[in-house]
């Protein structure tokens, strides 16, 4: 079954939380809230797509400390800074990390709305792209050892010949090679492949 799509609410005010949450409840979102980003983090990690409204001034850990921790994570969350002053340095610093969007309190309720609704349309695009990249990973454990090497090779540019010359078989051989991994990649082309290589950070 399909997990919901969740907003989770990180600040330290009590009278926020709550108004917040009404309002995203009342809009049809699944909600949670924590009163702090440890509690957040120390909560089992949510695996579908969902975003983070969350302020960047709290104690113990900012919100742009929780931001560096997800990065490490690679979460598929997406994140909305909220804060009571308008720290530009700040903003800037948190949107070039990814974040969707960083708000000033008070916050509008239309424009966070609508900052919520992209922010998990950018949620479900991570998820899309994580599985993705699963899926090019798995292929590639599939190929044998001598089939990596030749991805590698190909990825890089080198002719069949050239390639040839290097592994120390002929030509054919390398042909035969690449017709395996081109099927077991599930590509049509050479574009392709090398495109499935940048992928996987091949090259």
């Amino acid at each position: 079954m399909k997990k919901p799509e969740m907003v989770f609410l990180v600040d330290d005010e009590p009278a926020l939380l709550k108004a917040l949450t009404r309002l995203l409840k009342a809009e049809g979102f699944a909600v949670q809230a924590f009163d702090s980003a440890k509690k957040f983090l120390a909560a089992p990690r949510y695996e579908g797509s969902g975003c983070i409204v969350l302020d960047q001034c709290m104690p113990e850990m900012s919100g742009i400390e929780l931001q560096q921790e997800l990065a490490q994570e690679n979460s598929a969350l997406a994140l909305i800074f909220i804060t009571g002053n308008g720290d530009i340095p700040m903003s800037v610093r948190a949107i070039k990390a990814g974040a969707v969007d960083f708000l000033i309190k008070p916050v509008n309720d239309k424009e966070l709305l609508q900052v919520i609704r992209t922010a998990l349309e950018k949620s479900r695009s991570m998820l899309e792209a994580k599985a993705e990249l699963a899926e090019l990973q798995q292929r590639h454990s599939a190929l044998s050892t001598r089939e990596k090497e030749v991805l590698f090779l190909v990825a890089k540019g080198l002719p069949n010949k050239q390639i040839a010359a290097l592994l120390g078989v002929v030509e054919q051989t390398i042909k035969v090679h690449r017709g395996r991994v081109m099927s077991k990649m599930e590509v049509d082309s050479l574009a392709q492949l090398v495109l499935v290589a940048e992928r996987l950070k091949l090259k």
